[in-house]
């Protein structure tokens, strides 16, 4: 999505200052290197008197809602699982966590990553891209943990006084906003920012050198390569150097020498690990290519495959999977059967295979061969991906009563994953279930903002029920909460 692609003066003016946000929103791409020790700074309590914990989860929460509605999310179970289980492995290494943490997918091709309130963290699938290990892609991960962890939007909030508040609310907002419609989101960000632009910019430049050496330091405790954070800075000072055409961010913000020694001299400090990428690393980054880059990107993906080929047993077996996942792309299904068909024979129980034999069984119109495969993976079958995968077979196969038991349990489990409510707005729906389709329909909605359409939807059955019914007490029950979260965001629209 060419959200930063403008022509003329104007739209470069606006381009810098959309840059300038998404710096001070702690992108990856603005850090700054210092030589400053390794010890964990002392945060003092500004950043909590300005905003508490409890306040960042609520803000949190609100912008979540608001990505889910605006911006290109790739909800994938496979990829969700994968970059989730990557970063709370580095979560689990870094001190000073506060908040839980979620890691989200955003479909673009610009390389990009962000963290906001409440332990959010955003990553573009261009990163898997970018990256050629995972160590790579785990010190971009490490690097927005520690943003989070030490609380920069707060810190900065409390920086800016007065008026930080509403000022970061906005821009935060704006920023969403643009992911999904730029002419709006750009005249947003202009209106937000007049007047307090360079105060973020210089109390940003401290949050990265603080973020750059504490994620250096994550990525080392989590059993990663520490050079891969110099390595990765290296390709982008490559890219810059050498193409006509460099990433897109790094054109307002250049990527001196002295950045890079810094990183290297930092990296060579610490135990340099000869580490081989994880299996899953190798299937993401295939899978990405072939399914969630654009026609220009996804090209490149022969070329990968093709490496591949050639290389170890990971990558070959990526290799593999890759040329699987194209061929169903295409919808030459036989051609993708027979390959799957052959890793299965490796892996019966891998998810990715399974997942993938799914689709094609149901591009096939054999979704009964699915159901039979998904549950002889019985000692996988607490695997979400696995879960998610039979309540669609079932569904294609026209048993909407199995699939509801599969989906009651997984949407209790995970009620904030929106595949588990949109299949279940099927199941509901196939099954005659009227009313439960409106509660499921409320559950998706308010997952992506739209917290006014959700309790219309509840209202909706509510009216249908019968006066005091167990059905209705539980629809009425779930308005007032969403009435309740709705009096709660009301302070961030209108910031």
């Amino acid at each position: 999505m060419a959200v930063f692609q403008r022509g003329g003066a104007v739209a470069l003016l606006k381009k810098k200052l959309v840059t300038t946000v998404i710096a001070a929103l702690l992108s990856w791409n603005s850090v700054a290197w210092a030589d400053v020790t390794d010890t964990l700074p002392d945060m003092g309590t500004t950043a909590g008197e300005t905003l508490s914990i409890n306040q960042e989860l609520q803000m949190g929460d609100f912008y979540v809602r608001q990505l889910r509605g605006s911006a290109p999310l790739i909800d994938d179970p496979l990829l969700t699982q994968y970059i989730n289980g990557l970063g709370q492995r580095l979560v689990a290494h870094a001190w000073s966590v506060k908040t839980p943490f979620h890691f989200f997918l955003i479909q673009n091709d610009e390389l990009n990553a962000f963290a906001f309130f409440g332990g959010n963290v955003v990553l573009h699938s261009a990163l898997f891209r970018y990256t050629d290990n995972e160590s790579q892609l785990a010190s971009v991960m490490a690097h927005e943990i520690s943003h989070v962890t030490q609380r920069h939007l707060a810190r900065a909030m409390a920086d800016q006084k007065t008026n930080a508040p509403l000022t970061w609310v906005g821009a935060l907002g704006s920023i969403l906003l643009a992911m999904a419609n730029p002419q709006v989101g750009m005249a947003a960000l202009t209106g937000t920012l007049a007047g307090s632009q360079q105060g973020m910019i210089s109390f940003t430049q401290e949050n990265e050198r603080e973020a750059d050496r504490i994620g250096l330091q994550v990525l080392q405790r989590a059993g990663f390569d520490p050079q891969a954070m110099p390595d990765f800075l290296q390709k982008l000072a490559d890219q810059t150097r050498y193409s006509t055409t460099p990433p897109e961010i790094l054109l307002t913000h250049p990527l001196p020498d002295s950045r890079l020694a810094d990183a290297r001299n930092r990296a060579n400090q610490m135990p340099h690990r000869i580490l081989q990428s994880s299996q899953d690393f190798y299937f993401a980054k295939v899978r990405i290519l072939a399914m969630y880059a654009s026609e220009r990107v996804s090209s490149q993906l022969d070329d990968v495959l093709s490496q591949y080929e050639k290389g170890n047993s990971r990558e070959k077996l990526a290799a593999t999977y890759g040329r699987a996942v194209m061929f169903m792309q295409a919808k030459s299904f036989d051609n993708a059967h027979r390959l799957v068909t052959q890793l299965l024979s490796q892996q019966p129980a891998n998810p990715w295979f399974l997942d993938l034999a799914t689709d094609i069984n149901i591009g096939l119109k054999q979704p009964s061969q699915a159901v039979t495969l998904l549950t002889a993976a019985s000692s996988n079958q607490a695997n979400r991906v696995i879960r998610v995968n039979l309540a669609n077979a079932y569904l294609e196969a026209k048993r909407p009563a199995d699939a509801l038991k599969v989906l009651n349990r997984y949407t209790w489990d995970y009620p904030d994953d929106p595949i588990g409510w949109d299949l279940m707005v099927k199941a509901t729906g196939d099954s005659g279930m009227t009313n439960e389709q409106r509660f499921a329909q409320a559950q998706g909605l308010a997952l992506s903002g739209q917290i006014d359409q959700a309790i219309r939807a509840l209202s909706d059955a509510s009216a249908q029920e019968k006066t005091g019914s167990l059905a209705q007490q539980r629809y009425d029950a779930r308005i007032d909460q969403l009435r309740f979260l709705q009096q709660r965001f009301r302070q961030y629209q209108k910031g």
